[in-house]
């Protein structure tokens, strides 16, 4: 019997291919194309890559091991969801996720450049973290990702200085809970 490998879950893995790519461009311009598209930072609103990379600074990161931790879980998340939401929804937490982040970056903290898919990863763990959910019950295990994870970022935030943004951490958290309480409520009526 012949096996074949199947292109199962389109978006995740145009994602993670989409990031390769932007980490190979980094390496071989020395970081102009990840300053140029795969960072946001405060640059100019006239600028229009300002805009662009409200979306595409999640394809960044900042070196190999970035990469790959970030890869993984969403390799290990993303099909998952995938499968169970559609494509369209998962483009829409990490396009949503993205631009969430990006914003919060420029507005709040101008001379910071933020990059890679952080944010989308722990939307993508809030967001499996609600697929047992049903209409009037909140899940234990939402309880204690949601607490473990807060209390995480918010000690990290207050006693690391580790160049990591944990706000983005709890902005993409907060996309995947919300986003996957509402999807989860609609899909628990309907039963």
């Amino acid at each position: 019997m012949k096996k074949r490998i199947t292109f199962n879950s389109p978006v995740i893995l145009a994602f993670v291919f989409a990031s390769f790519v932007a980490m190979i461009a980094g390496y071989l311009t020395l970081g102009a194309s990840n300053k140029l598209l795969f960072m946001t930072y405060h640059s100019s609103l006239a600028n229009p890559l300002t805009y662009v990379r409200f979306f595409t600074h999640v394809l960044g990161h900042a070196g190999w091991s970035h990469y790959i931790g970030n890869m993984m879980y969403i390799l290990l998340l993303g099909p998952m969801l995938e499968e169970k939401y559609g494509s369209a929804k998962i483009l829409e937490v990490i396009l949503t996720t993205a631009l969430i982040t990006g914003l919060l970056n420029y507005f709040l903290f101008p001379g910071v450049a933020l990059c890679g898919a952080s944010g989308v990863v722990f939307a993508f763990i809030l967001l499996t973290s609600f697929t047992g959910f049903n209409e009037g019950e909140i899940p234990l295990t939402v309880i204690l990702v949601a607490f473990i994870f807060i209390g995480q970022q918010v000690y990290e935030g207050v006693f690391l200085q580790d160049n990591v943004s944990n706000l983005s951490h709890i902005a993409g958290g907060l996309v995947g809970a919300v986003i996957g309480y509402n999807l989860n409520k609609k899909k628990s009526r309907k039963y």
